[in-house]
């Protein structure tokens, strides 16, 4: 999931092909539908972006009573109106009535504390939960952004490297040398730094014990000579999410694949390719394209049918994309690494998105 920033855009506005009275508004990649006129291309707005939580006052403010998604009705979600895609809310609260946005726009100021906005926490099913215990050893994994919100993350011809983004689960395994122990975690726990006790029960400790996941780390902190070894797979399977890929979360076909690997080498953690050091020890996330960096690849990759079971059972959720030779980006401040995700599964109905 990525960082949660309510923040002013300058935007472009472009014309709603199927409705007279809306327009679309565009900030970064992505497109919010507004009423036809409230916008000019060139104007500043606030844009609110998707798992946004939003407080009530705002949402009786903006119009969107009984419109947005949550039990609560209170969840920004991406939609289709009129047949056009619309991820996020784009608005000027009262609240910031004073401030000066074009200045907003320099700093990069974020509202979302001001506007009471919070982030959306996924609920987490018991099979995901259990005891945790503090693990200062954990090896974190990092939020990823979307690249609708930060296109200039890659250059226009830069190598890189698609995988499929799976619907599942993140596990994150650590394997600390020194000890020979085994930290199981998930994002959300691994987060707050937590990491969950041993239990037979829980799914990530099945998919970790189930796919030899503890073992094949501490062969590879032996090769590397790794002080510590961090491996981040996506545990699925049906009753993990509503996309199951043909696997089985109830019973022994559990699906565990791995999406990235990091390791503690020399007191430097470094981020390394997971198919050079794990193919044939561990199931890798399909990787779907390597090669120059162009925006219409990625979005088209983006979209179409999973790959994982073979057998095209079902809507792709999207494509992580990651610079060929591992950097830092400056858009971002962090990895050069981001996500796109399909319009159809962000649109598909009875989804699940348990972190």
């Amino acid at each position: 999931m990525s960082t949660l920033r309510v923040t002013a855009e300058l935007l472009t506005i472009h014309e709603h092909p199927n409705a007279d009275a809306l327009e679309l508004a565009q900030v970064g990649l992505y497109r919010a539908v507004v009423a036809k006129g409230a916008y000019l291309s060139g104007d500043i707005a606030v844009y609110i972006p998707e798992q946004a939580v939003l407080p009530t006052g705002l949402i009786e403010e903006l119009g969107l009573t009984g419109r947005l998604a949550g039990k609560a009705s209170d969840r920004v979600k991406a939609v289709r109106l009129r047949g056009e895609l619309s991820q996020g809310i784009v608005c000027r609260p009262k609240a910031l009535a004073d401030t000066d946005l074009k200045q907003a726009v320099a700093d990069g100021t974020d509202f979302a504390e001001l506007l009471g906005i919070t982030k959306w926490s996924p609920p987490i099913p018991p099979t995901m939960s259990g005891d945790v215990e503090s693990a200062p050893d954990l090896l974190p994994w990092v939020d990823i952004e979307n690249l609708q919100r930060y296109p200039d993350i890659f250059e226009t011809g830069e190598p890189v490297v698609l995988t499929e983004k799976l619907h599942g689960t993140a596990c994150l395994v650590t394997y600390v040398a020194e000890n020979e122990q085994v930290l199981v975690s998930s994002k959300g726990f691994g987060a707050k730094g937590l990491a969950l006790k041993e239990d037979p029960r829980n799914l990530y400790w099945r998919a970790v014990r189930g796919h030899g996941v503890a073992e094949a780390a501490a062969r590879l902190a032996a090769k590397l000579g790794a002080s510590r070894v961090g491996i981040f797979g996506e545990v699925y399977g049906a009753g993990v999410q509503d996309l199951s890929y043909g696997a089985n979360a109830r019973s022994t076909e559990l699906g565990f694949a791995v999406f990235d690997v990091s390791a503690e080498i020399d007191g430097q953690v470094r981020w390394l390719d997971a198919v050079e050091l794990l193919d044939g020890e561990l199931p890798l996330v399909p990787r779907l394209y390597e090669g120059p960096y162009v925006l219409e690849t990625v979005l088209e990759f983006a979209s179409g049918r999973e790959t994982v079971s073979g057998r095209d059972l079902h809507l792709r959720e999207g494509v992580v994309i990651r610079a060929a030779t591992e950097r830092y980006s400056p858009v971002v401040g962090g990895r050069a690494i981001a996500k796109s995700v399909s319009p159809a599964y962000l649109t598909r109905k009875g989804g699940t998105e348990y972190e």
